[in-house]
Formats: structure tokens, C-alpha cells, sequence
């Protein structure tokens, strides 16, 4: 049965709907249960959600035509190189971009001379790789906060620890080291970017209530 010469259903259905809900729940592990319980940034999860659906649906829906090697590397290049002008993203955050584009890209051009235990094993690998990365290896997570300082004259480079010293008594966090971004001389203020483990604030909170 066809409507408007389009096929009302055909096996490719089920295949579809497998294989998505394969990439999903590898994706979910990904995303959900290791990038976001290590970083809690909450604006990328609907990104990297978004963006793994669109990539596995573009791809699933093209292998149905006959592709050059140039127009599919062009497509992944396309969706390699997205970047949000008006904001950058950090290297980590664009890693787990590349590798959530990466996993919708191998669930869904998966053809008959790749076997399910394959697929399931390079979903796995990329699962195990990052909890390694995150959770076992890297102990210590380092996170940033971007302030607007006033006290321009710490940002110079001899006044580190006296910068360092006035950052920590007016957030109450242990600071691991600082960058100091953009200056503005008119108005006496500078962009700081600290960066402190939520390991030592735990540490710290612990000592200083007894």
C-alpha cells in the first residue's frame, strides 16, 4: 500500500526502530550516566540528545541511496565542524560531541558484513574508554567558574598568590589555579576563570565544621 508513491510500511521499520533504540540506550549510558554525573551541566544534555537522534536518523534515511565516498565524508565533515558562534565550547564537551556523532553514525550505517556482536562490542568500548577516562583514571574533576573581577590590580602576574588568597575568602572554594581573560581598564574590571575539584570543597567543608 503506498501514499502519494510512498511505501505505507516496509521491513525497514523494524530494522529502524532497533537499531535506534540500540543508539539511544548507549547514549543514554554516555551522556546521562557518565558525562553528566561527572560535569552536572545540564545545557548539553539536550544537545548531545538532540544532535545523536538527527545524526542516526540522517544516516539511517541516506543508506537507503547510493552515496560517493566524497559526499559521506563531506556529510560527517559537516557534522564534525559544528560549532555555536555565539559561544565556545570547551574541548571536553566537543570531544563527547564527536564521539555521540560518532556512535548515531556506526549504529545506524552498520550494514550485513558488520555483525550485532560487533556493533555492540564498538558501543561498548566507547562506554568503557570514557568511565575509565572519568571515573577511574582521572580521579580528581576539575571545574571552572567564570567571574567578573574588580580588583584589577591582583590580575598582575607577581600578585598570583594575593589573587588567589582574595578569590578563595570571597567564594569560599579552594581555587587550583586561575586565568585571567579579558581586562577592561575603563571600568576597572577583568574576566577570571578559577578552576577547583569538587573533591577538595567536599574536604574542606568536612574540616572547617568541626
Amino acid at each position: 500500500m503506498e501514499i502519494f508513491e510512498i511505501p505505507l510500511y516496509d521491513n525497514d521499520f523494524i530494522k529502524l526502530s532497533f537499531r535506534y533504540l540500540l543508539n539511544f540506550v548507549f547514549s543514554f549510558i554516555l551522556i546521562r550516566g557518565i558525562y553528566y554525573s561527572t560535569s552536572k551541566r545540564k545545557d548539553y544534555l539536550f544537545t548531545y540528545f538532540m544532535i545523536s537522534t538527527v545524526v542516526f536518523l540522517i544516516c539511517f534515511t541516506l543508506k537507503k541511496f547510493e552515496l560517493g565516498l566524497g559526499m559521506a565524508l563531506g556529510l560527517f565533515a559537516i557534522f564534525g565542524i559544528l560549532r555555536y558562534r555565539t559561544d565556545t565550547i570547551p574541548i571536553k564537551e566537543m570531544t563527547y560531541l564527536f564521539v555521540v556523532i560518532g556512535m548515531a553514525v556506526i549504529n545506524a550505517l552498520a550494514n550485513k558484513k558488520m555483525s550485532l556482536a560487533e556493533i555492540m562490542l564498538a558501543n561498548s568500548l566507547l562506554i568503557s574508554i570514557g568511565y575509565l577516562l572519568e571515573k577511574v583514571w582521572l580521579l580528581k574533576h576539575e571545574t571552572r567558574k567564570n567571574i567578573l573581577y574588580d580588583r584589577i590590580e591582583y590580575v598582575q602576574p607577581q600578585h598570583y598568590e594575593a589573587l588567589k588568597a582574595d578569590l578563595e575568602s570571597r567564594t569560599g572554594l579552594v581555587i587550583n589555579r586561575i586565568e585571567v581573560g579579558k581586562i577592561d581598564l575603563l571600568r576597572d574590571t577583568a574576566n577570571v576563570r578559577i578552576f577547583y575539584y569538587d573533591h577538595d570543597q567536599l574536604k574542606n567543608y568536612e574540616e572547617t565544621t568541626y
